[in-house]
């Protein structure tokens, strides 16, 4: 059923009367030249239509195709749109679509980074989906409760999860979030166990398991063993799409995200003297005062400091008079 699959009101509402001989079927795969897609009764490959190109579709999202030919018409709004900004492009890579719970894979190891989380979380956030952190490999760690204190102070209300991925329990710990309907993504840096999940939550047998690598010792880095996203059944119900490990995760167009993500600075804000405040050097300012309390560490505010930045400057600006405006790239000239 298509429900199963996770069909929603709020894409049935977008079906209207000139779409009959149409059928809903969710992108299951996107590769460079072809996509295919889960139908509710098995998967099929999706024919692109004239002028359209791979890279206009999400893993996860929801698409009108004619039944006999398999020709995509047209894709359905999307509920969220994980993306993220390339270096050297205008536009944004598409991550994942319409997912519920972004699943933020890291390892008690010299892999956990609380700045690339927050890029992450920042990520999650503007997406409209709900983040958890999840701390693999605790069984290589003797405690792993400093690992999660740390996890959980990056953002307020965070679900932060331990667990091995190679145990069969870990399914049952990512259960709440893993119910018939729902959709889950994994996502972060090679080596961290998110293929080794994978196949867990899918309980793929041998032959079907995604590859997973080993990590180097030395610094706990991994190699890149998921080379495309997919989406994937999850045994007790649900789908999870993996995606490949990233090297580098730039911001952009996430300055609700950084909000959230930073809801004690985005709260002292309004507190400070001038209203233009860097929380630099200014008299007057909240948060340094709440620095020189104790109440907010130095390293997170430098943190919020350099993602504001890179947002603002990576975030296109639009210009012109209303109903006729025109996006421009900060910095660049109209095009």
């Amino acid at each position: 059923m298509l429900q199963d699959l996770g069909w929603q009101p709020f894409f049935a509402e977008q079906v209207t009367p000139e779409d009959a001989g149409l059928v809903p079927m969710r992108v299951a795969s996107v590769h460079r030249s072809r996509l295919s897609a889960e139908t509710g009764a098995g998967q099929v490959r999706l024919e692109l239509p004239l002028h359209a190109t791979t890279a206009d579709y999400a893993v996860g999202d929801w698409v009108l195709a004619h039944a006999d030919t398999r020709v995509l018409a047209r894709r359905l709004d999307r509920r969220a749109l994980l993306r993220r900004r390339t270096e050297g492009a205008d536009t944004r890579q598409l991550i994942a679509a319409n997912i519920d719970t972004l699943f933020i894979v890291t390892s008690c190891n010299d892999d956990f980074n609380a700045a690339r989380l927050e890029r992450y979380l920042a990520l999650a956030n503007e997406a409209g989906t709900q983040p958890v952190i999840v701390l693999t490999k605790i069984d290589k760690v003797d405690d792993p409760a400093p690992w999660r204190d740390q996890a959980l102070a990056l953002q307020r209300g965070l679900e932060v999860v331990l667990l091995n991925a190679k145990d069969p329990d870990a399914a049952t710990v990512l259960a709440p979030w893993c119910g018939t309907g729902r959709t889950v993504a994994l996502v972060g840096s090679s080596g961290v166990g998110k293929s080794t999940l994978l196949n867990t939550l899918a309980d793929k047998a041998e032959g079907q398991a995604q590859l997973t690598g080993a990590i180097r010792e030395g610094d706990a880095k991994g190699r890149h063993t998921t080379t495309a996203r997919s989406l994937h059944p999850i045994s007790g119900g649900g789908w999870v799409i993996d995606t490949p490990g990233m090297r580098t995760l730039h911001v952009a167009d996430v300055a609700a995200g950084l909000e959230m993500l930073f809801a004690e600075i985005t709260e002292l804000a309004p507190l400070c003297r001038f209203r233009d405040c860097t929380h630099a050097h200014e008299p007057g300012c909240a948060v340094q005062a709440a620095i020189a309390a104790g109440t907010l560490s130095a390293e997170r505010l430098e943190r919020w400091r350099k993602l504001s930045e890179e947002n603002t400057a990576n975030t296109p600006v639009q210009t012109g008079p209303r109903g006729n405006r025109t996006t421009i790239p900060r910095g660049g000239k109209r095009r």
